[in-house]
């Protein structure tokens, strides 16, 4: 395994949150809003353990809500790294669903986030320290 490879799989981030009636909409499903705020927060997450950087996010691309979210279930987040550019990296965000008192478990949502490292200034800099 390359060093790049076992940085990106240190960086991974996993994330398990209840879905309480206060995230919730008329349907008992959680807001798309929270949702997305969410997988941003993890993918966040997973681009500054990555970088060990200031990071800010400059994109989501192609979020897919494939499955309703109900009330009472818990989510788990999985932040990896999907590719490494000079000032940028993009994060693949997964979310799964898991009911409470049972094994059953699915892939509700996926999206892909866009980062990139800044310095004191909110210049770009480079991500691994190449010039």
């Amino acid at each position: 395994m390359s060093a790049l490879d076992e940085k990106i799989s240190r960086a991974e981030t996993r994330i398990f949150k209840a879905v309480f009636p206060n995230t919730t909409n008329h349907y008992d499903t959680l807001f798309g809003g929270t949702t997305l705020h969410m997988m941003d927060e993890v993918a966040f997450i997973t681009a500054t353990r990555f970088s060990r950087l200031k990071m800010v996010t400059v994109s989501s691309d192609k979020v897919d809500f494939t499955h309703p979210i109900p009330g009472g279930t818990l989510v788990e987040l999985i932040g990896r790294v999907a590719r490494v550019g000079n000032t940028s990296l993009q994060v693949r965000v997964e979310l799964f669903v898991e009911q409470m008192y049972s094994e059953e478990r699915i892939k509700a949502v996926s999206g892909l986030f866009t980062f990139v490292a800044i310095d004191d200034q909110k210049r770009p800099v480079s991500i691994l320290g190449q010039s």
